[in-house]
């Protein structure tokens, strides 16, 4: 039998070279631990093939895709495999281990967001902006930027940190929330936007250059066509620094950002320095009052001129935001670093935007003419009105004229006149634009790699294939390049920048209004660690985008619109097979309520798992507290249905119209559940014909929920292996289970006759000391169950507050993760959010900190706020012999007899399939020995629990339903609140992964 248990193994992938104790019967003696690699993976004692909670289980393997091992299906638990039939256990791949390059958050995203939003509209735009709107219209400028560019970081941390992302930045992170449909245009436009920003920083890199050879008087053609020459140097440059790497990159990055602290040092430094008489001439006398009252309101001229036409120019300042996140498949945390870095370096851009408008406002005049001859102590005869009179200066000609060189209204260099020294500005400059189009040529390839790679769209997967290491898209590099020489010929800062504002504050739209879509839609999946973001901000920051777009360009936000409808209506046509998870699955689901049909083209997802819950109340005002606590979990998010097995003899008894009062009885309970009703000649038939027809398309249950059996020893023993036959078809058609017991039971039937009113069932488990009896008597009107309104309702335990106890969780084998799912949807609801959630689980002695780790790893990847995790170390010493004997006891009455044990004990079986013989018991005495220990930790440490959720065992074919009712009687006998058994179907339902 060790044999073929270690076949089996085999057959389960990651569970090679197990090495147990099995026993003659095939049971469990010892927990198994398996040696794979430098991983050891134990198995639960409930059964030699079923592993405890793994990591492995959930984590996808980073080069294929694919889930690295996986658990043993509910078929191999229940009906092993025949050892002849089981392919060969797999080989090791041998695959390259390769290092690549990853960098930290300060460099991969706080650093890179900053030398990206520092761009040349800080040097060359941000004080000619200053003079033509004014210190405090440019102060809104800055700030109705700020506002969108931080409600949008805080979007994007928020999408983020709800899972691992990959390379491809915002277009992976649209896509996988909204889906191809809006993802594959916005990443497309997106892409194009960046390319764009590299035209236009190296544009701003061109005007430089050009200002300088003119000063030195040594022009090569004319203005325009000396951008266009040096641009194009520039960016051929360029383009041979990202062809070097990553690693190259970040390290010219590194130079770029000291070279712009230093200028930006150099430049406030040169604010409080004196001006000298030729620096007076060209308008800079230090900081006065008069010169900042001057330039208080605006003062909008030329073609230019007008508040949203300075917005629109100013705002590619603010849209470095999403540079880290552009290469988050590049940083070592994409989910802790993107947040952190961007909202810091959002902070720091800010206020040097603020620190240098005010300060360039208050030494700084609009008009100036640069000649000395203007000054008044030269010339004291000459007639003089203008402001610069007030500071010894005659500008009064060159403004009426119109032909004023210098000034904050006139000349783009005024940052260099103003500073200590000139060459350093000039420095700043070539990093800042250096900087930025280096930043949005590496981004804008990655976007469209990611797109290339999903096959959206036909022939441009020429483009994503990936080279070295860090595969990266040399191909996509040579097309946003030409992209981007293309706009540099433009030759024109003003006119690409509108430009940009329209692509950018699209794809800012989209990122706000996927966080909007996610959060209503309230997918279980929507787990972001990131908090500190609202739905409601999100979609007035998706508004405003949009709104601004028009307002800005509108002939440009017009062509966009029709560009993303166009992609739209492609991608919409062709039906790509993706399957993402995206929000607007789980929206669909919302609205199937009405529109049930528009769910059927909609695969499932581990994202949007809900667990949709068959549940066998009978008529549901006879067991409330089982309504009430499904219904506290299900509410809003997931399908419910109470199902009433009739049978036929009790058919006639069964009064008229119950069906309507029985909803009616729902609806007051305020409980969103459906009721269906069934008549059969037993419970397991009527709740298999239940779970075949109940729901309709996706709306299907695909977990039995039913009340734990009081009276299994004093029923008849038929009515006892129908129960149990339930539960194994169940298993059967691959429900998951969950079983709910409570000391007083669930039917209140009898109670209700004799005392001939309703009544509440009180559990002392749930008297909280810490809260307040008002408190506890409190139904608020967010309660997820009601009772208000009727005399008839009976109040149960689920509706009252569960105050500050915890939710124990004794997760003993993994199932995919329902164990943790029900209680962490319950800690979502009113009544239990301030309920703390503890994991218990099962470890050695000399393991106990390693396993606290791994699972600690595990939970925060689920995002799960966790209070503790409690290992399990003794769990094989001998329970007390009381609880032993009690268990012994409990079983006795279905025991063989002597004279029957000496007879055909096989055709025994057959016509009684509840007794239990002696080889049975010998075959189950370890597990029910671990069992009844286990009851005793879980008595010990879970006395002040609001609730005990315990992983379900799995039962054998062969084992008799009297024998496995024992057992679950032995794990959750003398739990005093509310024990709930449950069980997965082996597949995941929960996933840390974006897609």
């Amino acid at each position: 039998m060790a044999r073929y248990v270690a076949r089996i193994r085999n057959f389960i992938p990651g569970a090679r070279h197990a090495d147990s104790n099995i026993s003659s019967q095939g049971v469990t003696v010892d927990m198994a631990e398996v040696d794979y690699g430098k991983d050891k993976i134990k198995m639960s004692f409930y059964n030699p093939l079923d592993p405890v909670p793994k990591h492995d289980f959930y984590a996808k393997d980073t080069w294929s895709g694919r889930i690295k091992n996986t658990r043993p299906s509910l078929d191999v638990l229940r009906k092993p495999p025949d050892p002849d039939d089981l392919p060969p256990p797999p080989e090791e791949d041998g695959r390259p281990k390769v290092k690549l390059v990853r960098f930290g958050w300060v460099l991969g995203v706080m650093i890179r967001c900053m030398l990206n939003i520092w761009g040349v509209i800080m040097y060359l735009r941000l004080p000619w902006i200053t003079s033509q709107a004014g210190i405090i219209l440019t102060y809104v400028i800055i700030f109705m930027s700020i506002t969108i560019t931080t409600i949008t970081a805080t979007s994007v941390s928020a999408i983020s940190t709800n899972g691992k992302v990959y390379s491809g930045g915002t277009y992976f992170m649209i896509s996988r929330s909204l889906g191809p449909e809006l993802g594959a245009p916005i990443g497309l436009l997106f892409a194009f936007a960046n390319a764009l920003a590299c035209s236009l920083n190296t544009v701003g890199f061109a005007e430089t250059v050009r200002d300088v050879l003119k000063d030195n008087s040594a022009q090569m053609v004319d203005d325009v066509n000396d951008v266009r020459i040096i641009g194009t140097i520039t960016v051929i440059i360029l383009l041979c620094i990202t062809f070097a790497g990553m690693a190259w990159e970040a390290k010219a990055q590194i130079l770029f950002f000291i070279a712009l602290l230093l200028s930006l040092v150099n430049y406030f430094v040169g604010t409080f320095i004196p001006p000298g008489t030729e620096k007076q001439a060209m308008g800079f006398f230090g900081y006065r009052a008069d010169i900042f009252v001057e330039n208080l309101l605006p003062s909008f001229r030329g073609k230019d001129g007008s508040f949203f036409r300075m917005f629109a120019i100013f705002f590619p300042s603010a849209t470095g935001i999403l540079s880290g996140v552009n290469i988050c498949g590049d940083l070592k945390d994409p989910s802790g670093g993107i947040p952190k870095g961007t909202l810091l370096a959002i902070f720091w851009t800010t206020l040097s935007y603020l620190l240098i408008s005010i300060t360039v406002a208050a030494t700084v005049v609009r008009d100036a003419s640069g000649s000395l001859n203007d000054s008044l102590a030269l010339n004291t005869s000459i007639h003089c009105s203008g402001f610069g009179c007030k500071l010894g200066w005659n500008f009064d000609q060159c403004e009426q004229n119109n032909t004023c060189s210098f000034g904050l209204a006139n000349h783009f260099q005024i940052l260099a006149i103003v500073s200590g020294t000139g060459h350093l500005i000039t420095i700043g400059i070539f990093a800042a634009t250096l900087s930025s189009a280096l930043g949005f040529l590496v981004s804008a390839p990655k976007i469209f790699q990611c797109l290339c790679k999903d096959n959206i769209y036909p022939y441009i997967g020429f483009f994503g294939k990936g080279y070295g290491k860090n595969n990266e898209p040399l191909r996509g590099y040579i097309l946003m390049f030409i992209i981007a020489l293309a706009f540099i010929l433009i030759g024109d800062l003003n006119t690409i920048a509108p430009l940009i504002s329209n692509f950018f504050l699209c794809s800012y739209g989209l990122i706000n209004f996927s966080t909007f879509h996610a959060s209503i839609t309230q997918s279980p999946g929507w787990r972001p660690q990131y908090h500190y973001f609202s739905p409601w901000t999100s979609l007035f920051a998706a508004v405003l985008s949009f709104v601004l777009m028009f307002l800005f360009t509108w002939w440009a936000a017009l062509i966009t619109f029709a560009i993303v409808l166009c992609l739209l209506g492609y991608v919409t046509y062709k039906k790509p097979r993706v399957n993402w998870g995206t929000s607007y699955q789980a929206g669909f689901y919302n609205m199937a309520l009405s529109f049930s049909m528009a769910l059927t083209g909609v695969e499932d997802h581990v994202k949007n798992f809900r667990p949709q819950c068959l549940v066998l109340t009978g008529p549901p005002n006879n067991r409330p507290a089982l309504v009430d606590f499904v219904g506290t979990f299900t509410k809003n998010i997931s399908l419910m249905i109470c199902g009433n097995i009739i049978m036929e003899d009790e058919k006639s008894s069964f009064p008229q119209h119950s069906t309507d009062m029985l909803v009616d009885w729902l609806n007051q309970r305020k409980v969103r559940s459906f009721y269906t009703s069934f008549t059969a000649d037993s419970l397991k038939e009527g709740a298999h014909n239940l779970m075949q027809a109940s729901g309709l398309g996706k709306l299907r249950p695909n977990t039995l929920v039913l009340g734990y059996k009081m009276n299994w020893q004093e029923c008849k023993p038929e009515s006892l292996q129908d129960y149990i036959n339930t539960v194994s078809d169940a298993f059967d058609s691959s429900y998951g289970i969950a079983i709910l017991r409570m000391m007083d039971g669930l039917d209140v039937m009898a109670d209700f006759h004799r005392a001939g009113r309703s009544f509440a069932i009180d559990n002392q488990a749930f008297d909280a000391d810490e809260v307040p009896q008002c408190e506890k008597d409190e139904t608020d009107q967010n309660s997820d169950i009601s009772d208000d309104g009727s005399d008839e309702q009976v109040r149960s335990v689920f509706q009252t507050k569960q105050g500050r106890k915890s939710i124990d969780i004794y997760w003993i084998s993994d199932d995919g993760g329902l164990t943790l799912l029900v209680p962490y949807l319950l800690t979502r609801r009113n009544r239990w959010k301030k309920s703390k959630l503890r994991v218990f689980i099962l470890g050695g002695r000399e393991t106990m900190e390693e396993d606290r780790k791994d699972m600690k790893m595990l939970l925060k990847r689920f995002r799960l706020e966790i209070e503790d995790i409690v290992v399990i170390t003794d769990v094989d010493i001998p329970p007390l012999a009381k609880n032993l004997q009690r268990y012994e006891e409990s079983i006795a009455p279905f025991r063989l007899s002597e004279e029957q044990a000496i007879g055909d004990v096989q055709e025994l079986k057959r016509l009684s399939p509840w007794k239990v013989s002696d080889k049975d018991l010998e075959a189950i005495k370890p597990k029910v020995e671990r069992t009844v220990r286990l009851n005793e930790i879980i008595k010990k440490n879970s006395i002040h629990a609001a609730l005990v959720v315990i992983s379900l065992p799995v039962p054998d074919v062969t084992c008799p339903s009297s024998l496995y009712m024992a057992w679950l009687d032995a794990l959750s006998y003398g739990i005093h609140c509310p024990a709930l058994l449950i069980r997965g179907n082996q597949e995941n339902v929960m996933t840390f992964y974006c897609q």
